[in-house]
This record gives C-alpha cells, sequence and structure tokens, in this order.
C-alpha cells in the first residue's frame, strides 16, 4: 500500500516543481518584429509632427475605443489627433512605447499589449494600449485601438 501512494505524491512534487523562466517566456510570433517597426514608424511621425506618417499604421476600416464611445474609420481617428499636429514635432510632447506582450490569434491577426509615453519640456504623461492587427498583404495595420 505504501508503495501505491508514493507514486502519487512524487508525481505532486514533479508538478509543484518551479518551472525554468525559458519555460514561461511564449516564443516570439511571426508578426512581432513587422508589428514593432511599423509601431516605431508609426511614433516617429508622432516626433516629426506628421499626421500621415503617424496614421499609416491604421487600416482605413480601424475602430478607436474613446470614453465616450467608438470612433470608426481612420479619418475619425486622424480628426481626433489633428489638433496635436502643429508646427514642427507634436505639441503633446515625445512619443515612445514599450511593448509589453504580443500574442498571435491566428495568422492574420496578432495583438499587442504596451505602455505608450510622452514626454514634454516640463511634462510626461503614460497610458497603457491594446491594439489589434491585421495582416492586409505585406504589411500588419491596427484594426482596434483601445488606449487609455
Amino acid at each position: 500500500m505504501m508503495r501505491h501512494l508514493m507514486l502519487p505524491v512524487a508525481m505532486m512534487a514533479i508538478a509543484a516543481a518551479p518551472v525554468p523562466l525559458a519555460a514561461q517566456i511564449p516564443a516570439p510570433i511571426p508578426a512581432a518584429t513587422a508589428i514593432r517597426q511599423a509601431m516605431e514608424a508609426s511614433a516617429a511621425g508622432w516626433n516629426a509632427g506628421d499626421l500621415a506618417r503617424f496614421m499609416a499604421v491604421y487600416a482605413d476600416d480601424a475602430v478607436f475605443v474613446t470614453p465616450k464611445g467608438l470612433l470608426r474609420g481612420k479619418e475619425a481617428i486622424s480628426a481626433k489627433y489633428r489638433p496635436s499636429f502643429r508646427g514642427v514635432g507634436n505639441a503633446r510632447g515625445t512619443l515612445s512605447f514599450a511593448f509589453l506582450e504580443m500574442r498571435g490569434i491566428d495568422a492574420r491577426h496578432a495583438m499587442l499589449f504596451a505602455r505608450w509615453t510622452l514626454t514634454g519640456p516640463s511634462t510626461a504623461e503614460s497610458g497603457m494600449t491594446t491594439l489589434v492587427f491585421e495582416r492586409r498583404g505585406a504589411v500588419w495595420q491596427i484594426i482596434a485601438d483601445h488606449s487609455s
């Protein structure tokens, strides 16, 4: 009887053992590099004061979540950001992203969790964003943006 009890106890001990860190970190998804580059190019557009370059990462039919509801389409999203684009650079500060996690949904869709930061001469603001990307042709574009 004792032998029969030892096997389940040994199995539980193995299952409770710490998992090596390498096994806990998900493998990068194939889209990660292209999406990261698209986001960096978008931030460069913001920082240069170039609204079209900033918005290039958005699909024409993208949806943006706001506290008041949804903005539908690239034009509506552009209109939201347009007041920040005056003169050289961006009136709200320099944009950067910290990429926190990327998840593949399927072969054509991926989700990015990131922290955005705007740094100005006297202020800094930061928030979180969840972006859903869709591969359209050779490029990855945002189809849904929930930023706060």
